[in-house]
């Protein structure tokens, strides 16, 4: 009887901890991570619903017009479920222009904070109506931007310097129907003009100097491939020239069959 209270006490305690009844790993985030300085000044004056800087550290600055009071931000993990996006250097902008940061969101009756699936973002009372943008800093992965489209609308993706996408398999892009254009210093942008349908917007890049790592590989290769079939040439020349010299290889000229002429 005690190994059977034992055994449904150890279950209800791990389903408590997989649906996230306990709340480890929630709360709201830190003052710090809110008001902390992004890398460079977020782009306000995009003319894209979203747009998004990847900067050289993999992090990426987004920028996104809201028209709703909370925006539940998160990444898909491959099973069905979901994560909270990490954030930092939180701020929303007024439509007057005015920039509040994390601390000051919280100040006005908003919140920031993580639950064990998304990173909720609780803007000040009244501020939905009015359809300003908030901004944040999060991290991503080396040479490949993912992330799920939160609002609809348009979308624009800046590549950092020397990163491109137009060669295959090193490079791509979903959804289609983008645009590439390159702005003020050589960056490579991808411009989605019509509203994004897609759940995810993916760009995979490659940095230019990847090509010639590839050409230089896929060359050794090549040259060891034909230094393979060399040199298995000269070897089967080596040992038909030794059956020719034990006379192995020698055929008759006759074609009479044997015992005739």
């Amino acid at each position: 009887m005690n190994r059977r209270l034992l055994l449904a006490a150890g279950c209800l305690a791990l389903l408590a901890l997989t649906s996230g009844c306990l709340g480890f790993g929630t709360g709201p985030v830190s003052e710090d991570t809110l008001d902390s300085e992004p890398a460079e000044p977020y782009r306000w004056d995009t003319d894209r619903t979203v747009h998004v800087t990847v900067q050289e550290n993999t992090q990426f600055r987004a920028v996104m017009a809201v028209n709703q009071s909370t925006l539940d931000l998160f990444r898909r993990d491959g099973f069905g479920g979901s994560n909270p996006l990490s954030v930092q250097a939180v701020r929303y902008r007024y439509p007057n222009g005015t920039v509040i940061t994390g601390s000051e969101i919280r100040e006005r009756g908003g919140e920031v904070r993580e639950t064990r699936d998304e990173t909720v973002v609780e803007l000040p009372p009244g501020t939905a109506e009015r359809g300003g943008q908030l901004a944040f800093t999060s991290g991503g992965t080396p040479k490949r931007f993912t992330l799920p489209t939160y609002v609809d609308g348009s979308y624009e993706v800046v590549l950092p310097e020397n990163r491109a996408i137009d060669f295959p398999v090193f490079g791509q892009v979903s959804p289609g129907n983008y645009e590439t254009l390159r702005d003020d210093r050589g960056r490579v942008r991808i411009v989605w003009v019509d509203p994004v349908t897609a759940d995810t917007v993916s760009v995979r890049y490659f940095l230019q100097r990847d090509l010639y790592v590839f050409g230089g590989v896929l060359g050794v290769i090549l040259l060891a491939g034909i230094g393979g079939l060399l040199y298995r040439r000269r070897q089967i020349e080596r040992l038909r020239k030794q059956r020719t010299d034990m006379g192995l290889d020698v055929e008759s000229d006759d074609d009479d069959p044997p015992g005739f002429g």
